[in-house]
């Protein structure tokens, strides 16, 4: 198993982010420059795909864990540099498919499905080569938390949607995968500590055997984990459900 941690929400460092994993993992920090939020977060995903796309080269399959989504912009990249051309799985409870635009936050955070799609907010993905997924060959999952904006993209758009139950080999979009996996998607009354808490979620069961029915097709090229939680002790007396959530998460990666 190649686990690679990325400790890092969007340009922000978390020295105190330590998922814990099931093996020790390779841990990319970087001397972030200067500059504005996107300019930093380029720097972060630059690095993040040349691991990436070293390990899938060498037949590996990576898993990176990060602090948020945007790190799965540079696992794409990776995995692409090395040849593929992956398709996309993405577990989330939020749609991820905002533009800095029509976000009425302006968290950059809730974006990187749509730049996977094409959206392009440079300077964050210029320097990363990105080559665009076709929307058709996009599938999200659960996604059940849409801003207006959002709900009228995807309304429009051919990417597809699924519930976490309906996940199996036959609604998986074609090709290599890069699966991503938000914890948020995971019912915050079993896994609580998220930043951003959506009710009405699956069950950790639902999802770790869902995503053990997409790992099993032998087509994902790499997995991008977002453990978007507090990096506070309080989340170290939980009796250990992270742990195990992890664990059971990664336990079919080949080793």
């Amino acid at each position: 198993m190649t686990i690679l941690c990325a400790p890092y929400h969007l340009d922000e460092h978390l020295p105190d982010l330590r998922p814990p994993l099931p093996d020790a993992p390779e841990t990319v920090t970087v001397d972030l420059p200067d500059g504005d939020v996107w300019s930093r977060m380029a720097a972060l995903h630059e690095v993040v795909a040349e691991r990436v796309a070293d390990h899938v080269r060498a037949g590996r399959v990576p898993a990176v864990v990060s602090g948020d989504c945007m790190v799965a912009l540079g696992v794409a990249a990776g995995v692409q540099r090395a040849g593929a051309d992956p398709s996309v799985v993405w577990f989330d409870a939020h749609g991820d498919v905002q533009t800095m635009e029509t976000s009425a936050s302006g968290y950059a955070g809730g974006i990187p499905l749509r730049v996977l799609t094409g959206y392009r907010p440079d300077p964050a993905t210029e320097r990363l080569g990105l080559r665009d997924v076709p929307e058709e060959r996009v599938l999200l999952v659960d996604g059940r938390d849409l801003d207006p904006p959002e709900e009228e993209y995807l309304r429009a758009s051919a990417l597809r949607v699924s519930a976490v139950p309906d996940v199996a080999a036959d609604v998986l979009p074609g090709g290599p995968l890069l699966l991503h996996v938000d914890l948020d998607v995971i019912d915050p009354g079993e896994v609580p500590g998220a930043l951003f808490p959506t009710s009405g979620g699956p069950s950790v069961e639902a999802v770790v055997g869902a995503v053990h029915r997409v790992l099993a097709t032998g087509r994902v090229a790499a997995l991008s984990v977002g453990c978007t939680w507090r990096s506070d002790t309080e989340l170290d007396r939980d009796d250990g459900v992270r742990a195990r959530l992890l664990a059971d998460l990664l336990a079919p990666l080949p080793g």
